[in-house]
């Protein structure tokens, strides 16, 4: 399953992107989808990101719970 984004970019994150993009013979979108995994397996590995990730989990748990009474 994939999601439709709509991504906003200014005029030269957009032509670094095509660049970027036509360097590694890629398209667009898989460029976008290469680099959003990066981000992602970089957080996964930032010991702060997780702590506040948990906070973040545990504070939205209560919540949830105490919206289901």
């Amino acid at each position: 399953m994939a999601k439709t984004m709509t991504l906003r970019l200014t005029d030269e994150q957009a032509a670094m992107l095509e660049l970027v993009a036509r360097a590694d013979d890629q398209s667009l979108t898989e460029a976008v989808r290469v680099a959003i995994d990066a981000h992602i397996a970089e957080r996964r590995r930032d010991k702060d990101f997780k702590e506040r990730l948990q906070r973040r989990h545990q504070e939205e748990s209560a919540l949830y719970e105490r919206l289901s009474r």
